[in-house]
């Protein structure tokens, strides 16, 4: 009497999975029998992920070092993946004359280049086993709001790269999807704001008289920002990998619907609507 053997786990590599999304992405697919390799920069968050229920293997990855990024990948202990979601990423916030020229390279280190050095280096394994790619973007993509252009910028960039990744792959085996979620609850938002003040300001004081005001208001703004559970962009990254025939992109969140409605105005009245949404004023700018 012949027995079928067991087939192996489904295997996935999540970056950032410290964070909110990737953290509750490896959480959902454990609990679904994926051999989930979470990715981590600090040593002490391997203990954290090595807790949740299920297969979760920590792995020490640091997305913006090469080296690192394919030492990871080499040793994940298999030579196929089903699945990579690419979560890693950052805010660099504030108004583009002020922001340093260091945190703008560290905005498309993390969330362009370090996510194309991660895929790079995984697809091999992505081939092998018929896997597929999940980036994880941001509505800011297609309606970028002042004080955010450098993470809009940054997630404009990743829409492209998402969408060219995408048809080079497409007769390889592997498919890839774009998630796009709006503002979740998640820790991305303080650490942006730790940052920023940790960056300081580009241009010193005669640049930053034009904008004490606007800063105020931004930030008064962003602080009352309703933020949405992350549920929606869990289900959306599990569709993508899970799903017989994945979309190409998802646009996730309440903040969805408004974004589609935005793209559709004019300019000029695009641009009064997000200048309000912030509470900025033509007086935010003076001298």
């Amino acid at each position: 009497m012949s027995h079928s053997a067991t087939p192996p786990a489904r295997s996935v590599l999540v970056t950032g999975a410290t964070g909110g999304l990737g953290r509750a992405v490896a959480r959902r697919l454990a609990a679904e029998g994926w051999t989930v390799h979470a990715a981590h920069r600090a040593p002490a968050d391997a203990a954290r992920l090595a807790q949740l229920p299920g297969d979760v293997r920590p792995v020490a990855l640091d997305v913006t070092d090469e080296a690192s990024v394919r030492s990871a990948v080499a040793h994940l202990g298999t030579a196929r993946l089903d699945g990579l979601v690419n979560s890693a990423g950052l805010i660099v916030q504030g108004f583009w004359e002020q922001v340093p020229g260091d945190a703008l390279r560290r905005q498309f280190d993390v969330n362009v280049l370090g996510l194309m050095a991660v895929t790079r280096a995984a697809l091999p394994a992505l081939r092998a086993g018929g896997g597929r790619v999940v980036n994880i973007g941001a509505l800011s993509s297609l309606v970028a709001l002042p004080f955010f252009g450098p993470i809009a910028a940054s997630k404009a960039a990743l829409a492209s790269l998402s969408d060219s990744l995408r048809i080079e792959l497409r007769h390889q085996g592997v498919k890839v999807a774009l998630v796009e979620p709006g503002a979740m609850r998640t820790e991305i938002f303080a650490r942006a704001v730790r940052s920023g003040q940790a960056d300081g300001l580009a241009g010193g004081p005669e640049v930053g008289r034009h904008y004490a005001r606007a800063l105020e208001s931004a930030a008064a703004a962003v602080a009352a920002t309703e933020l949405h559970p992350v549920d929606a962009a869990v289900d959306a990254v599990h569709h993508a990998l899970t799903a017989r025939r994945p979309r190409t992109r998802y646009l996730v969140g309440p903040d969805a619907r408004t974004v589609r409605i935005a793209r559709r105005l004019p300019t000029g009245v695009r641009d009064r609507a997000l200048l309000s949404a912030l509470k900025l004023t033509p007086a935010s700018f003076g001298g």
